[in-house]
């Protein structure tokens, strides 16, 4: 056994490694092994040599095999269309691809792409829709039904494929595990356009028939996959990066709380993906190839689980395969369509039995293994197995350091049945060059690398590690492929967790908010802002959720840290509000769209808490800029508000940058930036953004007084009270400000029927004609009074 050598310092831990955990493997020595192909040069660096080598079927990790093509087929590697009746087809993940590309194939299997992850982020799906070029990360298979987007990154996923999606999303916080100083790219493949150029080649690497090159979701850098390891493996954000706050610049301790939660993104009400939503029988899918439908004939299609836990939720996969097909064969079929890479000699199909015959001991005792003496068909066979794994008496396991700067990815040991979580540290940590370390001060932790949430749990001391191991694969072998296991130091860590409450009536004494908080939540437990205990934070956070305070609900938001003394001299990140109301419901698609092109930590929903939330996490930073999505309106209130805690900023006057949204716009227009945003490319807006001038604009305060009572017992009662006001450009007293207010109103009881920008200016018109017919009068009932001398009465 040896220390890894090697970091995968370009997003993943190394190329086609071994079967991971087969009883035979030997430890692996580096971070990962070489795929076996050499060198060469890749997609449009040079024409290739004639008389490419044979397949070589390990070096991405890949099941290829030559196919009959019976339509026009593109290659997934070089996007150029593929001339003849063969190409080269993975079975799967279904790359497909010429036989001269084989050798530089260095996209990995979607089997073993959980294990190359380098550190692991969960996804953020949000509704299911239709997304016209885009191709799944799983299958690759073309969206052509409603799928799912990642709401940070640009993964796009079939919904029955969610369960196999590995967790690399976009890290876009530190949260204590896994931190690293330098920040790499972020590749992501098939999502650029047909006429997109490699940044190395500078030749075409973008296609719309197939998922091919590679985009960094941060910088935006576009390259051919094989292009992309020749270029520098740290990120420099590309022309945003002043405007962007960096990952290694904020923290949040989110051990209790989702990525939804973390980055207040409203959690959608449509089920799970994969929790049998697409049929009554709770079926998922028919596998790699997404074969629906009747089976040919000759064929027929089996309902293979994975586990029990899949048994008692009814989630199966559908393989097709021949009724004469041998046991091999549909055992490595079942595998298949679990994206299970590991030696088929290490498994069996167990018969399920009927749910009318829950009793019948000949089809529950019915095993299929890889054994090669059997060679009878599944002419009779159930229509219902699951994939178990054999017993092992010793495992090749893979141990993650959890710590920065050691170069090491993983160290490989052997583990047996007296091999307990201490015993796993102790072994592991002179091979990682901590020998004057004591074992007290170190934990083995699984890390459960699901899509959706990333759950950590730390073993206890005596637990026997093979035995965990059994016990997963008995739940669970896709769960296995996805759970890694880590040393960390057992330190005490500090959680300081900022939660935001939101929704309390405005303008109260402290002595009075703090009384409405203890009538609504004290019998429950304390309600604080800095929280020091995930448990608490986490319990708070559910309770102020449906907690209502004076009819109106409370608002809860996790708010991250910005550790401002990291930030860039040059850096001036920028703070983005939207109001996804605005714009006939257009901020609702600009809010995905800046949370990718942005730090989703820097994106603020206005209808969630309003624009403190934003301003409290930028509250220490230096110098920042902000733009406002939505229309006059909006940014009035963001303009109030800075105002409002002005004092509290370490930037008191930032600039403030308009999107204009809303009907009118006047300010937006006023000052250049355009009449109304009509679906403009953002990244181009944000340059803008950065490249725009501060010119300063004027603030008016108005105070109203309060109304002098005409006499009578409850004219003090009746009586308002003094009131000031901040405008911009224009103050309404009249029909305009009824007009406004009452259009607000009613977009807010009905927002579904303001969607369209020239139906909201139909509004007003209609609306503003009938009340100035019944206004005539109002000039006689208003007094101007200029210097505190009161002039006559307004024409």
């Amino acid at each position: 056994m040896a220390a890894a050598a090697e970091s995968g310092a370009r997003g993943w831990l190394g190329g086609g490694s071994p079967r991971p955990g087969s009883p035979t493997s030997s430890p692996e020595l580096g971070a990962g092994s070489r795929s076996r192909s050499g060198p060469g040069s890749g997609p449009g660096s040079g024409p290739e040599r004639s008389g490419a080598r044979p397949p070589v079927p390990a070096a991405p990790s890949h099941s290829f095999r030559k196919v009959t093509l019976t339509k026009p087929t593109f290659c997934h590697l070089c996007s150029d269309f593929i001339w003849g009746l063969a190409g080269i087809l993975c079975d799967v993940c279904n790359f497909m691809s010429h036989e001269k590309c084989l050798k530089h194939v260095k996209i990995p299997c979607t089997s073993v792409a959980p294990s190359l992850v380098r550190v692991p982020v969960a996804h953020c799906f949000g509704p299911r829709g239709l997304w016209k070029r885009r191709f799944c990360s799983v299958c690759r298979k073309g969206l052509e039904a409603p799928g799912l987007r990642c709401e940070v990154c640009e993964l796009h996923v079939h919904p029955d494929c969610v369960p196999f999606a590995c967790s690399d999303c976009r890290q876009c916080h530190q949260d204590g595990h896994r931190d690293h100083d330098a920040h790499l790219h972020h590749w992501r493949e098939g999502i650029l356009p047909s006429g997109a150029r490699c940044e190395l080649c500078r030749k075409t690497c973008g296609s719309s028939d197939v998922p091919a090159g590679v985009r960094c979701e941060w910088c935006g850098v576009q390259a051919h996959s094989v292009c992309s390891a020749a270029l520098a493996p740290e990120c420099t954000f590309g022309r945003l990066r002043t405007l962007v706050l960096p990952p290694a610049c904020v923290r949040l301790l989110s051990r209790n709380f989702s990525k939804m939660h973390c980055f207040r993104i409203p959690e959608s009400a449509a089920p799970e993906p994969g929790d049998g939503e697409d049929s009554a029988d709770g079926s998922v899918s028919a596998g790699p190839g997404r074969e629906v439908g009747a089976p040919e004939s000759g064929k027929q299609t089996l309902k293979i689980f994975d586990g029990s836990d899949a048994m008692q939720r009814n989630h199966f996969r559908v393989v097709t395969v021949p009724r004469l097909a041998r046991s091999q064969e549909v055992l490595e079929a079942a595998l298949r369509a679990y994206y299970i890479p590991e030696d088929p000699q290490g498994f069996q199909l167990q018969a399920v039995p009927t749910p009318a015959q829950p009793g019948h001991t000949a089809a529950a005792g019915k095993v299929w293994s890889a054994g090669p003496s059997e060679e009878e068909g599944c002419r009779a066979a159930p229509e219902a197995w699951v994939l178990r794994a054999l017993p092992r008496t010793q495992e090749i396991l893979k141990i993650y350091p959890a710590w920065l700067k050691l170069g090491v990815a993983y160290v490989s040991i052997r583990v047996t049945p007296q091999s307990t979580a201490r015993s796993v540290v102790l072994e592991v940590l002179p091979l990682l060059g901590c020998q004057a370390e004591g074992v007290e001060g170190f934990q083995l932790v699984e890390v459960h690398m699901g899509s959706r949430q990333v759950q950590r749990t730390v073993l206890a001391d005596e637990e026997p590690v093979l035995d965990r191991l059994r016990e997963i694969r008995q739940t669970s072998l896709r769960q296995m492929s996805q759970t890694r296991f880590y040393v960390a130091e057992n330190s005490v860590l500090a959680p300081r967790i900022s939660l935001f409450v939101g929704g309390l009536p405005p303008g109260l004494s402290p002595q009075e908010y703090r009384s409405l908080l203890d009538e609504a939540v004290a019998s429950k437990g304390a309600v604080v802002l800095d929280v020091a205990c995930f448990a608490e934070a986490e319990r708070l956070y559910m309770l102020v959720r449906d907690t209502a305070v004076r009819g109106r609900p409370l608002t809860a938001l996790v708010l991250p840290e910005v550790l401002h003394t990291k930030l860039a001299p040059d850096c001036r990140p920028l703070l983005v509000f939207v109001n996804p109301r605005s714009g006939g419901l257009k901020g609702r698609d600009l809010l995905c769209s800046f949370r990718k092109l942005l730090n989703p930590h820097q994106v603020f929903e206005l209808s969630s808490g309003g624009p403190l939330p934003g301003l409290h996490v930028f509250s220490q930073v230096p110098c920042f800029r902000v733009l406002v999505c939505g229309g006059d309106g909006t940014v009035g209130w963001v303009l109030a508000a800075l105002e409002d805690v002005r004092h509290r900023l370490a930037c008191p006057e930032p600039a403030v940058a308009i999107l204009p949204l809303g009907t009118g716009n006047d300010l937006g227009r006023v000052l250049r930036w355009g009449a109304g945003y009509s679906g403009e490319d953002l990244f181009s807006v944000l340059l803008s953004v950065d490249e725009a001038d501060a010119v300063l604009v004027d603030r008016w305060t108005i105070l109203l007084d309060a109304h002098e009572p005409a006499g009578g017992e409850d004219s003090e009662a009746d009586a308002e009270p003094p009131k000031i006001v901040q405008m911009s450009n224009y103050c309404g007293i009249g029909i305009d400000a009824e007009l406004s207010l009452d259009f607000h109103q009613a977009r807010e009881e009905e927002p579904g029927k303001f969607t369209s920008r020239l139906h909201n200016k139909g509004v007003y018109v209609r609306v503003g004609l009938q009340k100035i017919s019944h206004s005539r009068s109002l000039h006689r009932a208003l007094r101007l009074q200029v210097e505190q001398q009161e002039t006559s009465a307004v024409p």
